[in-house]
């Protein structure tokens, strides 16, 4: 456990090494771990019967943060119900219709970045993707609401970025032994977050009928199931943080990782620069524009192969299941893990290379590229945040032709709460930008 606290790439790569595709080990959260990582072990955990294989359980670590009723956590015909439920806002005309809005944020944010200096491109990548969430799935766009529902946000955020203070996930510490300790100072700043996201519920449900809003919120309220029951507060609290934490920092983490891998190779950047003003005539990007993006939608995946940020999935297995030709009992956990498929060489040559033609006009194997997961289980916001990090690169690499790394190469990961980002924070500099207008 201490060193994949401390070096968790390094303990996968050397565990692969000594033992192979398939492997166990031992874990004070989850208890008893297997990770296996050949596409048809994968493809055995993430098609398997879902009574056996629980993602809900699997993911229970999360419990204290995100609610027991969060879709990540549920399993059965709970997690359908919930899972159709939410499937309406992020497809479909529903997500097309925030593209001018991750646009304009994106520039809105640009107007701040220091000029002439290295700065830390992380924090504003944040500011961008938490902007874009509070206004997709709470309707928010500013004043004091919205700055305060930030800063709770963040300071949840910052309680698990050391692996320090990842301990909370153990069931061992989570005691209030008195204000000052790690439990109850983050139980604290829970609780008036959760005060707070209750309070627009209680709200929004007041004027959902209007017509008037038209975010996640909104929409989640009228849903109904097959019974004609619609979600209850504390349900729609556990939505809401669970896709405000998990849409936020998986996002600006990813973002981050695309520019050190696309400023990093100069020639790459050159092609998707002029992919970008070929395709918007050096203007703002449309919505009907981004589908045309083939390199950009490549370099993308690509980025996603080298760097998940969610490198680990679970499932506890509720019977004995056969897996890679060994038998696995009862209550373990088995976990895909996207880093080492990633990387295995019968799937992609040279594979700590960034080379986007690798995804150029080719769908990736369900099963050999992992990074939302896979299978029924597969990130409910997938394709929300695919077309979210296409918006935003696409703003920043054709308004800053000059943005450049303080380092030559990408950055080593550091794990960051349950994501592995950057060391560093990315730190950028520019000094010229093209002439835009804003659009409202």
């Amino acid at each position: 456990m201490v060193s994949w606290l401390l070096q968790p790439l390094q303990s996968f790569e050397q565990s692969y090494a000594r033992f192979g595709s398939i492997y166990t080990s031992k874990n004070p959260v989850v208890g008893t771990q297997v990770i296996v990582c050949h596409p048809e072990d994968v493809k055995q955990v993430f098609t398997g019967d879902p009574d056996i294989f629980h993602a809900g359980e699997g993911n229970a670590a999360g419990a204290p943060l995100v609610g027991p009723r969060s879709l990540l956590l549920l399993d059965g015909q709970e997690h359908i119900r919930a899972r159709r439920m939410m499937m309406p806002p992020f497809h479909g005309e529903r997500m097309l219709s925030y593209a001018r809005t991750m646009r304009d944020i994106t520039l809105r944010s640009m107007d701040g970045w220091p000029r002439g200096r290295y700065f830390e491109l992380h924090t504003h990548m944040q500011q961008i993707t938490m902007d874009i969430i509070l206004r997709a799935v709470l309707g928010l766009t500013g004043g004091p609401e919205s700055a305060r529902m930030r800063e709770l946000i963040a300071g949840l955020l910052k309680r698990a970025h050391s692996p320090i203070s990842m301990l909370w996930m153990l069931p061992a510490l989570q005691k209030d032994l008195g204000p000052l300790t790690p439990w109850a100072s983050f139980k604290r700043l829970l609780a008036d977050t959760d005060a707070h996201i209750l309070r627009h519920i209680a709200q929004r449900r007041q004027s959902v009928g209007s017509g008037e809003h038209e975010d996640v919120l909104s929409l989640l309220i009228q849903a109904v199931d097959e019974n004609g029951q619609s979600m209850s507060d504390d349900e729609l609290r556990d939505e809401m943080m669970t896709l405000l934490i998990a849409g936020h920092e998986t996002s600006a983490t990813a973002l981050c990782w695309a520019f050190e891998e696309i400023l990093s190779h100069p020639e790459e950047r050159s092609k998707l620069i002029e992919e970008i003003n070929d395709v918007t005539g050096g203007r703002p990007i449309e919505v009907e524009q981004v589908g045309r993006l083939e390199r950009l939608d490549a370099a993308i995946k690509e980025v996603l192969r080298l760097h998940p940020v969610v490198s680990t999935i679970g499932r506890k297995l509720k019977k004995p299941v056969k897996i890679g030709g060994y038998d696995l009992p009862e209550g373990v956990v088995v976990i895909p893990c996207a880093y080492l498929t990633h990387r295995l060489p019968h799937l992609y040559p040279e594979p700590t290379r960034f080379n986007p033609e690798r995804f150029l006009g080719k769908k990736p194997d369900l099963y050999a590229w992992l990074p939302f997961g896979g299978g029924p289980r597969r990130c409910i916001g997938m394709a929300f945040a695919l077309f979210e990090i296409k918006i935003v690169l696409a703003t920043v690499l054709s308004q800053l032709p000059d943005l450049r790394l303080q380092h030559e190469e990408p950055a080593p990961a550091s794990l960051r709460a349950f994501l592995f980002a950057p060391k560093g924070g990315t730190p950028v500099m520019w000094n010229q930008r093209r002439a835009v207008s804003h659009a409202n």
